[in-house]
């Protein structure tokens, strides 16, 4: 008899061995995951105003300049040598700054508009937040948009700035070609200086050589306005608002950077991935939280890591990702009860690489299977390792 049974205890079916999670309430995080680069936003491209002979020109990249600053000099062509052409190039040149100038001052215009209103807005909604009417995160809403009007406001000042630099520049060129000896005296040397303060971000043009009309010189900006461009593929840019946290990885030694959804480009456009798939892409621009925390080395045309929160939702029923398996059509899961394996349906609201968020069919305290071998059914035994 005692052997019998010992026989029957050995070959009975052993509960098969499976890994187990704890059912437990979590922020839930969903994001957008894709690569980028920095750019400076407010930055200007400072061109020849005429044809002539460059000098060589001693800025270097990096370097800091004032507004004013000397930045190249310029010995035009004569203006005996000059053709009807050029001198109706230059006239136009000054029709398109004028023009460009009043587009400025119009997009100023609007940038203060919007600023004030965004001003008073936020002014309302803390008299309210002081007496409980609105959410923390109405009151954080609209000190965010607040802060991006200025922003915006700020850009607008830099364009101004630039475009009434070009718009005089150019109208000295052209009074410069009347032929008088006075003025043929003054063309003999043209000292293109900066249009607004900055950093030299590109150098077009260094050595002393011939330039045309137009050629591009130096390429100048403001290092403190910093923002990345984000690409992504055009499906996830439906799910992208303006507002959105970003989370920034600049290196893998450095800590996230946290930043905003600025905009998403109305656009997009076709580019082949490394796999050689033909993808529709979209730039999403990123504006910085704090310059303060910055790397101080971060600059121009960086390279970028990007994580777009999508979703955030505080104190949710989670699953590990590796637990969830279709069955018939339905999400399922495995749930450890007694030392059985039971199947079970669950709804899936949302996941993300690591897990899933659960709104029906588990609740906080169940343990579930994750990873589940092929030995596991419903109403099998199971034994946790």
């Amino acid at each position: 008899v005692a052997l019998t049974a010992a026989s029957i205890w050995a070959f009975r079916p052993q509960p098969a061995l499976v890994e187990t999670r704890l059912i437990t309430l979590a922020d839930f995080e969903q994001t957008i995951d894709e690569e980028g680069k920095t750019r400076v936003s407010d930055r200007y491209l400072v061109a020849a105003p005429t044809a002539g002979r460059l000098e060589r020109i001693s800025l270097k990249v990096g370097d800091l300049v004032r507004q004013d600053t000397i930045l190249a000099v310029l010995r035009p062509t004569p203006p005996q040598l000059r053709d009807a052409r050029t001198i109706a190039e230059l006239s136009e040149r000054v029709g398109a700054a004028q023009a460009r100038k009043q587009a400025v001052d119009a997009q100023l215009a609007r940038a203060v508009a919007a600023r004030d209103l965004a001003r008073s807005e936020t002014q309302r909604v803390e008299q309210l937040a002081t007496k409980g009417f609105v959410s923390p995160a109405t009151l954080e809403d609209a000190r965010l948009k607040l802060a991006q009007q200025e922003q915006v406001l700020k850009a607008a000042r830099f364009e101004q700035h630039a475009s009434q630099h070009e718009l005089a520049l150019a109208q000295v060129t052209l009074e410069m070609g009347n032929g008088d000896p006075q003025s043929a005296q003054a063309l003999a040397r043209i000292e293109i200086r900066a249009p607004v303060a900055g950093q030299v971000l590109r150098l077009a043009q260094e050595s002393e050589t011939t330039v045309a009309l137009g050629a591009p010189l130096i390429e100048i900006g403001d290092p403190n306005s910093l923002e990345a461009v984000i690409e992504v593929l055009s499906q996830d840019a439906l799910r992208i608002a303006a507002g959105m946290p970003v989370r920034l990885v600049a290196s893998r030694s450095s800590p996230a950077l946290l930043g905003t959804v600025q905009r998403v480009e109305p656009s997009g456009r076709t580019k082949i991935s490394t796999l050689g798939v033909e993808e529709q892409r979209v730039n999403v621009i990123v504006d910085f939280s704090s310059a303060q925390d910055r790397p101080p080395t971060l600059g121009d045309g960086f390279r970028i890591e990007a994580s777009i929160i999508v979703m955030n939702k505080a104190q949710v029923p989670v699953v590990p990702i590796g637990a969830l398996f279709r069955n018939q059509g339905q999400w399922s899961v495995f749930v450890a009860q007694e030392g059985t394996a039971r199947l079970r349906s669950v709804t899936l609201e949302a996941r993300n690489q690591h897990q899933a968020w659960i709104s029906k069919g588990l609740s906080v305290g169940e343990t579930v299977i994750v990873y589940p071998p092929d030995t596991v059914a419903d109403g099998v035994r199971i034994k946790a390792r």
